[in-house]
């Protein structure tokens, strides 16, 4: 029976993307266990993985929890339990992890792999962030099997930082086209607009995101603002540090009682369903599955045109505009409002190209790759 270890920096993680990935494979007979800072207390995650635990770690690059005591404690588990493969997610957890199983990697006790999700250096970021997450990539690369990546900007990325023989180009972590293309109840969606106060014939924009600053959720709030069209409404749906104050930047903005800030929901498809168009006017994106949750629905969506976005939304399945650019956005969301039957063949667009991105593929694609994973390294030849 393999044993995998799937790591992650926070227990979130496993709740928003890795519980299917786990699922499945106990059901194949593997062992699966999970390691993240809370993750023994997260209770969906223990009804997916066979055990979970705790690792003293944060998304801080300069935590000091990170290095060496999350090192030691991934060591230590590791080295216990003999792991065939373990499997990393996020930048910090990934640097943490193959620094902290150098020796295992090097030696061929098991195997290492680390999806990005969207490196953390990219065009759009600031020098000095750019240059400390690509150090630390390459730093870390020689104790990498293999890198798994979401989009052609990270491809060639990553064949820089470990080789093409390594990279492994994955169309994201999947969307359960099951769950999330089932059309909700009118009733349901009628009374989530009512508990909005809105009308039936009442537009409403929907954004879908942690409230954290390459997300972006600023620019969404101030394009609304310049839109014309009063009875038209923002909802925001997510939690994070920056909460509170875009609620402040939409009283300032004069829409505070057009914005609705819904926290964490689990109606994901309820929401969508309801909205003309989904917003996406993030700086960095690996391959957002918000914008295939609202594929799946036949939702358009309106995104910044960076990695990731840009490949899903090219060639007519949403709207584009330059990241920061305010007017832009604000322009699309108009023509969202005043072209309903163009922006219902995007969402149609959209909806055929979602069925790439299905968790069935995804899954199918692990099983190869930890398959590959399994056999033997070859002996290098002596000449």
């Amino acid at each position: 029976m393999p044993k995998l270890l799937i790591v992650a920096t926070t227990a979130l993680f496993f709740t928003e993307f890795l519980l299917p990935y786990a699922t499945h494979f106990r059901r194949l007979g593997w062992r699966v266990d999970g390691a993240a800072a809370g993750a023994p207390d997260c209770k969906e995650a223990q009804a997916a993985f066979d055990r979970l635990f705790h690792v003293p770690m944060s998304r801080s690059p300069l935590d000091p929890r990170n290095l060496p005591l999350g090192m030691r404690t991934l060591r230590a588990l590791v080295e216990r339990e003999g792991y065939d493969i373990v499997h990393v997610h996020t930048p910090i957890a990934a640097f943490v992890t193959r620094m902290a199983l150098r020796r295992w990697q090097a030696q061929g006790q098991g195997r290492l792999i680390y999806t990005a999700h969207g490196f953390h250096f990219h065009p759009r970021g600031h020098p000095v962030k750019n240059a400390l997450f690509y150090s630390l990539e390459r730093l870390a690369s020689p104790f990498t099997d293999y890198l798994v990546v979401m989009n052609e900007a990270d491809r060639r990325a990553a064949e820089r930082l470990v080789g093409p023989a390594r990279t492994v180009y994955m169309p994201g972590i999947g969307v359960d086209l099951d769950f999330y293309g089932r059309p909700t109840p009118l009733e349901a969606v009628a009374r989530f607009r009512a508990s909005l106060g809105l009308e039936p014939e009442q537009p409403y924009f929907l954004m879908i995101a942690e409230f954290i600053p390459r997300k972006r959720h600023r620019d969404a709030l101030r394009a609304f603002s310049l839109l014309p069209r009063q009875e038209a409404h923002l909802v925001l749906a997510g939690q994070g540090p920056l909460l509170e104050e875009m609620k402040a930047l939409a009283a300032r903005l004069g829409i505070a009682k057009r914005v609705h800030f819904l926290g964490f929901r689990r109606d994901i498809p309820t929401l969508i369903q309801g909205a003309v168009a989904t917003l996406l006017p993030s700086e960095q994106e690996g391959l957002p599955r918000a914008i295939m949750e609202s594929f799946c629905l036949g939702v358009p969506a309106i995104g910044a045109d960076v990695r990731g976005i840009h490949e899903l939304l090219r060639e007519g399945a949403g709207l584009l505009h330059p990241v920061g650019d305010v007017q832009a956005l604000a322009r699309a969301m108009q023509f969202v409002l005043e072209h309903p039957q163009e922006s219902r063949q995007m969402g149609q667009t959209g909806q055929e190209r979602v069925k790439a991105y299905d968790l069935r593929n995804l899954l199918h694609l692990h099983e190869e790759l930890y398959h590959r994973a399994l056999q033997p390294k070859p002996i290098p030849q002596r000449v």
